[in-house]
């Protein structure tokens, strides 16, 4: 996977050893505790996928199967423009088919506007938007969530993005 020999890596199940690197960058997906659709996920707990280089890591996807759906609960990655993120939901959801998941969904931000440009441009559709999720996450579980995030935008609301499984994945070069 990735480009040229030096900037090759691979993609793994997270182990043990992994668990206090996924919390310590946990941070850039909002902490080590995350909620979405009202359900709280804690990322060291979560089954993950590792992007690592030389023994370097550079990202992780985690995940929850659910009967016949995959949801992503974090994604983080070190690099940009590198195709880590997307060997990583390739990874995962690779991991959901085999389950018999028919479905893989996430949960993000109004304000991630980045973050829903990348998923679409992965095959992944807008498929609702719950208005004032995130307000209520801040006044009972989440009091932490930033009232203003990227761009400056108010962060009020959960938006949902989801990939059938039944449909081929879009190649990298299609993305």
């Amino acid at each position: 996977m990735g480009g040229s020999d030096d900037q090759s890596f691979t993609v793994r199940r997270a182990r043990d050893d992994d668990r206090p690197w996924i919390v310590e960058h946990a941070s850039a997906v909002g902490g080590e505790m995350v909620v979405s659709k009202g359900r709280v996920h804690h990322l060291a707990r979560q089954p993950a996928f590792v992007a690592e280089r030389a023994g370097e890591r550079l990202g992780f996807f985690s995940y929850r199967l659910d009967g016949d759906e995959c949801e992503v609960t974090g994604a983080f990655s070190l690099r940009e423009g590198e195709g880590v993120g997307s060997a990583l939901l390739d990874a995962v959801a690779d991991r959901a088919r085999k389950a018999g998941c028919s479905r893989l969904w996430l949960v993000t931000s109004n304000d991630n506007l980045d973050a829903m440009g990348w998923y679409q441009r992965r095959g992944l559709r807008l498929a609702a938007i719950r208005p004032g999720a995130i307000d209520e996450l801040r006044a009972t579980l989440k009091p932490g969530i930033p009232a203003v995030g990227k761009h400056g935008i108010p962060v009020r609301d959960e938006i949902e993005l989801v990939l059938d499984l039944r449909e081929p994945t879009p190649k990298l070069e299609d993305r």
